[in-house]
């Protein structure tokens, strides 16, 4: 590895799964805001819907998401019937009854919650949208708490995607982020959703980890293979203590170093491949028959707070604690806590926290930076007509772009911007030229690789 590729890997930039990013959004952005955003939606348009749960049953130490341990009942019990009444009150502020094309349940766990309490808020889903025939129905869970009530429920409710972290098998890196779960159990649930009519399966891995090596991210790997699961995110583990707190129960002398990551990512890459696996963006892959394949292929892929996704829709709507939601306006974030998002939702109030709302220069900027982490190629020129920008309005960063050239990264001619296979693995690096925010603040991202 060249002192030059180092030096661009280990930059802190963003994912780049929304832009502007979360570190921009502002309380100027309220429940007003959005209440005429929503007014605003094109009824025969399609949206999607993305519900939260902060919940977990037991504390993975790796884990940036905000997320709360469930160690009762009684508050997992409340929430779930404060999601139902946000649903409701959502739809209230929609122009009219909307179509739903993908739907997607996120946390912490979703399976924290008991299978009555899911249906409760599908069925609150299904009162107050048309959920699409061909609609995409994906829902997180974790195998070390995930019941065969719970396995039959998911498939009676229509889901037909379901996500598994499945990080890495080896004993000892399971240990060091404290998630403990041999392949068998994984296998189990894998097995019973696909029983179940849950046709579709994801597993994350991540490289980076405390303790772990190529050699055990490669048979971690070739037991996943075994499992078949239709797509595989492979993440960089990103170590961020200052904001995860939890993060600081990990041994950072156990952590890989930058070449140590790299070697990770390039061989778990290669053996993916190995083993028909199909490469996506910056790091995903998936099965030839997979839809999100097909959508690469055609040009289709699209990014939002899930990573790479076949969602093509404008609109996502968030509910839930924290969670984030798109409008063509702009983006709205969700109160965090849970009291005073409970307490909103029972004053009748959307329970906006924060958001931003969209200028034209963001929408152009957004458009740029998504066709880079998506396709890998963007036409400036015809980006800066499709949003009325000034003719060479990217000259501001031709400094930036020149350099990434002469070090092999990208390549330019006539307005067509393309990253290059040397560039690949540092896209956030290259679409971070385009990110007019990102040397505002003090927010502290992840490394690149």
């Amino acid at each position: 590895m060249t002192d030059t590729f180092k030096h661009y890997m280990s930059r802190n930039v963003p994912r780049y799964t929304s832009y502007p990013t979360a570190p921009h959004f502002s309380t100027s952005i309220d429940s007003d805001s959005y209440r005429n955003w929503l007014s605003a939606l094109d009824v025969a348009t399609p949206v999607s819907l993305y519900l939260h749960v902060p919940y977990c049953r037991e504390l993975c130490w790796y884990c940036g998401c905000n997320m709360k341990l469930a160690t009762r009942e009684a508050p997992v019990a409340q929430y779930a019937k404060t999601l139902v009444k946000e649903i409701g009150l959502l739809s209230e502020h929609l122009p009219a009854r909307m179509d739903v094309s993908h739907l997607h349940w996120g946390g912490g766990t979703p399976t924290a919650l008991v299978p009555d309490d899911l249906e409760r808020a599908m069925d609150t889903v299904r009162a107050h949208f048309n959920v699409t025939p061909e609609a995409e129905l994906a829902i997180e869970s974790d195998p070390r708490t995930l019941t065969a009530e719970m396995i039959q429920r998911i498939g009676r409710l229509g889901f037909n995607r379901a996500s598994f972290g499945v990080q890495e098998f080896d004993p000892k890196v399971q240990k060091a982020i404290n998630r403990i779960q041999p392949p068998d159990m994984v296998e189990r649930s894998v097995n019973g959703l696909r029983g179940a009519g849950v046709s579709n399966i994801n597993f994350d891995l991540i490289y980076g980890l405390p303790h772990q090596t190529v050699e055990t991210l490669l048979e971690t790997i070739k037991i996943c293979a075994e499992m078949r699961p239709d797509r595989i995110a492979l993440f960089g583990y990103a170590h961020v203590p200052w904001m995860a707190k939890k993060q600081r129960l990990i041994d950072e002398a156990a952590l890989p170093g930058a070449d140590a990551r790299l070697a990770q990512a390039n061989a778990a890459a290669q053996a993916l491949e190995a083993v028909g696996y199909v490469p996506i963006g910056l790091d995903h892959f998936a099965l030839p028959s997979d839809s999100m394949t097909k959508a690469a292929k055609a040009g289709n892929l699209r990014r939002n707070f899930q990573g790479y996704t076949t969602d093509p829709a404008e609109t996502m709507l968030g509910v839930g604690t924290t969670s984030i939601g798109r409008t063509p306006s702009g983006y709205v974030q969700n109160i965090s806590e849970t009291g005073a998002w409970t307490r909103a939702i029972e004053a009748g109030e959307l329970p906006v926290g924060k958001g931003v709302a969209f200028s034209r220069d963001d929408k152009l900027r957004s458009h740029v930076i998504e066709q880079l982490m998506c396709v890998g190629t963007v036409d400036l020129i015809e980006a800066g007509r499709k949003y009325a920008a000034q003719d060479g309005w990217y000259f501001d960063h031709s400094d930036d772009m020149r350099r990434l050239q002469s070090d092999g990264l990208v390549s330019y001619r006539n307005g067509q911007l393309t990253v290059s296979e040397k560039g690949a693995p540092l896209i956030r690096v290259i679409a971070s030229v385009f990110d007019a925010y990102l040397q505002q603040g003090t927010t502290r991202h992840a490394v690149a690789v």
